[in-house]
């Protein structure tokens, strides 16, 4: 999804001078008509390509810190030695040759990085074919994994980039083969076989997946990635036609055909799908109005003032809001709310919230609490992992399940090493949110928080919230400062409490 960067900096195969290219500071050139950065790292020079594989971000403005340069859009990280890609991203950069020649650093021929064959399992089947499955799925293959991995989707589609059905592809920006993660026939060409029915059952004692048709697929590693699902209402009105949630392709498509210049559109929920989709519509020309029962939407997870930040943004673009409401009934042309008032309304969009989709799992004798409970490997089982939206994971001395997408990404990649007999990784949770021209990025993971200090202006679009409890950051919202988020992600990483301190006062 990444776009190729404008070339710009010296001609890397013409070289540069040793001392240009410093410590953890990434240099921008170009070779063999790709842009490339150099980095040097505990004094080794890396050269790679300067776009990142996600959605085009630059490179030469991210950080490099853990053996990686970091994006700074949306926190996708590659290797230095290989350009192999962490979540968000699934695809590795590129990589060149480097040597040091009379003071100068020159960059070489363009490399491939082969991984040799790993021994693993003699068979890999992955329930779900959404971001935590694709990103195992690959992420073996690119580990040196060469035994078979079956992908079981049932969704209707090819795999889906699931952000843009809610962002750009709903909101028209982007042409519907952005939406898909990988196709088909490029997972076929790594090798990958796609099975397009669902999963019915898990037989743990015969290590078979039970598949709709009554075939049985037989697995020595298995992972479950369904996901999670949108709660509907239970009121009167909600199996309506022009009543729709947001999980696939198929839901955003519908909801794009309905949302018309002038239609009127009712958003049954605050939360960022909620916020996100009427942003969408808006985009579309939709007559937008976002009910929930909350006074400031957001506010439990981002705190008072940014969720107030966030509404103003919001009717800034032409967005009503009828909140401290819920709605009681639909009708086919407009909504009742609990004070009895009627919003018109050809088009309905339920964004209440997801519950984890257990059902296989719990079938299967695996241990069910709000999600399905793993260890730090992400292991449910023997043979048995779990990811994504339905993983209850440890984090900070707890168990969290995070419904994110670079978690998921993450998530499938962790897993591909534990199958591979290799050790966990600490991942430090973030997101993205754009409402409108505003983009919010959210690093670290605060389920409570007592404090909330914003530095900055919110209003002129350069600040950082800091989420703290009992004094400690748990979470750090920016605002215009992606450099920032990559700092705080940094020392979060590293668990250095007092140098995340000093970044956030």
């Amino acid at each position: 999804m990444g776009a190729q960067a404008p070339l710009s900096g010296p001609d890397l195969k013409a070289g540069v001078v040793d001392s240009d290219v410093r410590e953890g500071v990434p240099l921008l050139g170009h070779a063999d008509g790709e842009a490339v950065v150099l980095v040097r790292d505990a004094g080794t020079i890396h050269a790679l390509g300067a776009t990142c594989t996600h959605y085009g971000g630059p490179l030469a403005e991210g950080r490099v810190f853990g053996g990686a340069i970091h994006c700074p859009w949306h926190h996708a990280c590659f290797d230095l030695a290989t350009g192999r890609a962490h979540g968000p991203a699934l695809t590795a950069l590129a990589c060149w040759d480097v040597a040091l020649e009379g003071g100068r650093i020159r960059v070489g021929a363009r490399r491939d990085i082969a991984s040799a064959e790993q021994p693993g399992p003699k068979s890999v089947v992955i329930i779900g074919g959404g971001t935590a499955g694709v990103a195992c799925a690959e992420a073996l293959r690119a580990e040196g994994y060469r035994g078979p991995i079956t992908i079981v989707n049932g969704e209707g589609s090819d795999p889906v980039d699931r952000p843009n059905l809610s962002k750009d592809y709903l909101a028209g920006a982007a042409p519907e083969a952005w939406v898909f993660l990988r196709t088909r026939e490029a997972l076929e060409k790594s090798d990958i076989t796609v099975v397009s029915e669902p999963a019915i059952a898990i037989d743990v004692a015969a290590h078979n997946v039970r598949l709709a048709s009554g075939r049985d697929l037989p697995w020595e590693a298995l992972l479950i990635a369904t996901g999670a699902e949108p709660v509907r209402l239970s009121i009167e009105g909600a199996g309506l036609p022009h009543v729709h949630t947001l999980r696939t392709l198929a839901d955003s498509r519908a909801i794009a055909s309905a949302a018309t210049a002038g239609s009127r559109a009712v958003v049954i929920g605050a939360s960022f799908i909620g916020l996100e989709v009427a942003a969408s519509l808006c985009a579309r020309g939709a007559v937008v109005t976002v009910v929930g029962p909350e006074a400031v939407p957001l506010a439990g997870i981002l705190g008072d003032e940014v969720g107030a930040f966030v509404r103003r943004v919001h009717e800034s673009k032409g967005v009503e809001f009828r909140l401290g409401r819920k709605p009681q009934a639909i009708a086919s042309d407009h909504v009742i709310l609990d004070d009895d008032s009627r919003l018109p309304a050809s088009l309905v969009v339920m964004g209440v919230g997801v519950k984890p989709r257990t059902d296989l799992a719990a079938a299967a004798g695996l241990r069910i609490d709000r999600g399905v409970i793993v260890d730090d490997e992400l292991r449910a089982g023997p043979g048995i992992w779990a990811a994504g939206d339905l993983a209850r994971y440890p984090f900070d001395d707890g168990l969290v399940r995070i419904e994110h997408f670079q978690v998921a990404v993450r998530h499938g990649q962790a897993v591909a090493r534990s199958m591979l007999g290799r050790g966990p990784r600490r991942d430090v949770p973030f997101f993205w949110s754009r409402h409108h021209d505003v983009t919010l990025g959210y690093v670290g993971h605060a389920e409570e928080f007592d404090r909330v200090e914003i530095k900055g202006s919110l209003a002129d679009r350069d600040a950082h919230a800091v989420y703290r409890k009992h004094d400690a950051v748990k979470a750090v919202l920016t605002v215009g400062r992606d450099q920032l988020a990559l700092d705080v992600e940094a020392a979060m990483e590293i668990g250095d409490a007092s140098a995340l301190d000093a970044l956030v006062r």
